[in-house]
């Protein structure tokens, strides 16, 4: 089964980020959320660290210190299945459905 790598920023909408893979998925936060960070908003010491670690290509590492220096949240899934049409035909979901939990004591 496919799946992805996402990440939901809890900015005020909250933001998703969405990636084939959780290394992928780092590498985007970083260069999308971290890197786009206005310096102007952290101390000096703050952004010469952020710089730093995207420098030296430690992009979990980016994402946690923005997280503590911004203050916001960001929640990440390593893997989310991806459902494609033929692993559910329509054709069968009458009779995959007698099968569930709602339908055993019927």
């Amino acid at each position: 089964m496919n799946g992805v790598a996402y990440a939901v920023v809890r900015f005020d909408p909250p933001a998703v980020y969405l990636a084939e893979d959780i290394d992928v998925l780092q590498r985007l936060l970083a260069v999308e959320l971290v890197a786009d960070t206005d310096p102007a908003l952290l101390t000096p010491e703050g952004a010469d660290e952020l710089r730093q670690a995207l420098l030296d290509e430690r992009w979990g590492d980016a994402v946690v210190t923005w997280m503590e220096l911004s203050g916001v949240a960001v929640d990440v899934y390593t893997f989310l299945p991806i459902y494609r049409r033929d692993e559910l035909p329509s054709e069968l979901i009458g009779a995959q459905l007698q099968f569930k939990r709602l339908f055993r004591d019927a």
